[in-house]
């Protein structure tokens, strides 16, 4: 299996035009299981509101004794390299990947795959397509805390992995990859329904 990048922010809000990232976590999954990690807050001086800070656990304090985001957002480009990437509801950090990348003027190459429409797609019979109620579901494994980077992170990395196992035992699809989950994810209940007919 080729190495993939699954990716997690936390934010200020939802979106980059009026939000920052506040964390990110990532893991490297390759050959079947989770190969490497990159975690860091980062301190943009934006400021956490309330109910943020709740929900993740994130203070404005934390974040005053972070590193500054156009370090960590070099830093961890650096570390992903040209892995494909990957997140849960890959829509909401593809944004704030690129905004923030734009700030330290430099520009995503490779495209995300999501592990939300993928279980839409492999997994229709979960109650829930959250990611910690469909991990929590189909068995995997605790990563800790629900909104921070990194545990949500592991979260995103373990269920892909499952349904890498899926496209296998289920539908014989052996040599999947990055490419394979981008057009599995954009398509029709029906049409993935014979992609995977034609393995």
């Amino acid at each position: 299996m080729e190495s993939i990048a699954v990716i997690d922010f936390e934010t200020t809000g939802v979106s980059p035009t009026q939000a920052r990232a506040t964390e990110i976590g990532v893991a490297i999954i390759e050959d079947g299981c989770i190969v490497d990690r990159y975690q860091s807050l980062m301190n943009s001086g934006a400021w956490v509101p309330p109910f943020i800070e709740q929900l993740t656990g994130i203070s404005n304090a934390m974040l005053r004794k972070a590193p500054p985001s156009d370090q960590v957002m070099n830093e961890v480009a650096d570390f992903i390299g040209e892995r494909p990437l990957l997140a849960h509801n890959a829509s909401f950090d593809q944004k704030f990947w690129d905004a923030e990348l734009a700030r330290v003027r430099r520009r995503r190459a490779q495209p995300f795959a999501c592990s939300l429409l993928l279980s839409r797609r492999l997994l229709p019979e979960a109650p829930s397509h959250k990611l910690g109620n469909l991990n929590a579901w189909a068995g995997l494994p605790d990563t800790g805390r629900a909104h921070r980077a990194l545990a949500d992170a592991e979260m995103a990395a373990n269920l892909t992995l499952h349904l890498f196992g899926l496209l296998r035992e289920r539908h014989g699809r052996h040599q999947a990859d990055h490419a394979f989950l981008c057009q599995l994810q954009n398509l029709s209940a029906a049409k993935v329904r014979a992609l995977l007919a034609a393995a």
